[in-house]
């Protein structure tokens, strides 16, 4: 995937979407893609330092838990770190954060702060654009 560029809108939070959204952008990453990712809204929450560690599974799903821990499936702080060792970009939505009063040391290292308009900067050549 030399020469693709995937541009990924993270607006969910639950732990479902953060499996979706990590293991997506790491494959892609992992054959060759730039990946950059935007995360708003309850998406912000992938990548604050302690929001992630707590993310909610959809009500009835609670079974996979079990199967994600028997199956080794890695953990979102795990998938993170695969992330940045990828060189992925996480740009963090600079409205988002002041409506919610959050600042930049709340998130994982190696963020960007930037609004809708760093999103569409990216975005605006991208081979992929997938929104979870």
């Amino acid at each position: 995937m030399a020469n693709t560029k995937v541009a990924i809108i993270a607006a969910n939070g639950s732990l479902f979407d953060a499996y979706k959204v990590l293991n997506v952008a790491t494959a892609a990453a992992a054959s060759d893609a730039e990946v950059g990712i935007f995360f708003t809204f309850e998406g912000l929450n992938l990548i604050h330092k302690e929001g992630h560690k707590n993310l909610p599974i959809p009500e009835g799903k609670e079974h996979f838990q079990e199967g994600f821990e028997k199956t080794n499936v890695p953990s979102i702080e795990e998938l993170i770190g695969v992330a940045q060792e990828l060189d992925i970009k996480f740009i963090a939505c600079q409205m988002t954060m002041d409506v919610m009063g959050l600042e930049k040391e709340e998130f994982v290292d190696g963020i960007e702060v930037g609004g809708a308009a760093s999103y569409i900067d990216y975005a605006k050549d991208a081979n992929i654009s997938l929104t979870f």
